[in-house]
């Protein structure tokens, strides 16, 4: 069963009478969709609608005695807990950074563990990712079955980027990242903290920059944060790779226009072919229309 402890990976707790209401009222989902079975990513933003922390949600059991357990890039975790501590005003709410006694690990490509292992649901993201799994950090040994290196070439592979790796913190929206596309954004959701900007990108379909995959030529990736060009043009920056694939964060109109012109595509100099995913749906470059 290949599996991963994901070591740089923290946990936020959010606990209390007011919890719920409170995340609601901060991040891009919807806590009425996360419940002990089920996780969901979302996002804190700026109030100008860029990402500042992302994370998978999940719930304990018992809701306020247990709380809610963000699953966020280990060396954000103090900045995520003080960010959210910063709104907390009167709310009945415990913030928690408990990146020190609980674990993150991942599995794919075999049934999920029991609960009794910890707080265990499938990939809100992506079906194909498997399963995803909060632990004691002392069991977290019992998962590591696999570098943490081949999980995120299993991630890569199927297209679907994170944050502090893909995409720098502060200067992405979610269309960009990919959030409105893996289902971490609940536009039907009520008010939360950057909504006015992104529901206004979602309708306008604004979204010109995007993170796609991409399949090298030769089978080496190119260095992360390095330019992508068509001809003297750029396009964007590299994000990770591995095993000869990677995500490129480009802008889709000059990509398209690229393609249509007969350039070569180049991420750190080496020809890229973009491979759209399956579950994408939005305008890819090459193409004619949206998939539908």
């Amino acid at each position: 069963m290949p599996s991963a402890h994901l070591a740089d990976r923290g946990v936020v707790r959010v606990s209390g009478a007011d919890a719920k209401t409170f995340l609601d009222g901060l991040v891009t989902c919807d806590l009425d969709r996360v419940s002990p079975e089920a996780a969901r990513l979302g996002a804190l933003l700026t109030p100008q609608g860029k990402i500042l922390f992302d994370f998978i949600v999940f719930q304990a059991p018992d809701a306020i005695e247990g709380g809610y357990y963000l699953d966020v890039l280990k060396v954000h975790a103090p900045g995520l807990a003080k960010r959210l501590g910063f709104y907390k005003l009167r709310a009945k709410v415990t913030i928690q950074d408990l990146s020190g006694s609980l674990a993150v690990v991942a599995g794919w490509d075999a049934p999920r563990p029991e609960d009794e292992a910890g707080l265990v649901a499938e990939d809100p993201r992506l079906p194909a990712l498997g399963w995803r799994a909060i632990v004691a950090a002392e069991d977290a040994a019992e998962f590591a079955q696999d570098p943490a290196e081949r999980y995120h070439a299993h991630r890569i592979a199927l297209g679907v980027p994170e944050g502090g790796r893909d995409f720098l913190f502060g200067d992405a929206f979610p269309h960009e990242a990919l959030m409105d596309q893996l289902h971490g954004v609940d536009f039907d959701k009520g008010c939360y903290v950057g909504q006015e900007v992104v529901s206004r990108m979602q309708h306008r379909g604004t979204a010109r920059t995007r993170i796609v995959p991409a399949i090298y030529e030769g089978g080496f990736a190119a260095d992360l944060g390095v330019e992508v060009t068509a001809g003297e043009k750029s396009l964007g920056k590299t994000g990770t790779g591995a095993e000869g694939r990677g995500l490129l964060m480009i802008r889709l109109d000059r990509a398209a226009d690229a393609l249509a012109a007969g350039e070569t595509i180049r991420a750190g100099g080496i020809p890229v072919e973009l491979r759209k995913p399956e579950w994408a749906g939005f305008a890819f470059p090459g193409e004619t229309a949206p998939r539908s």
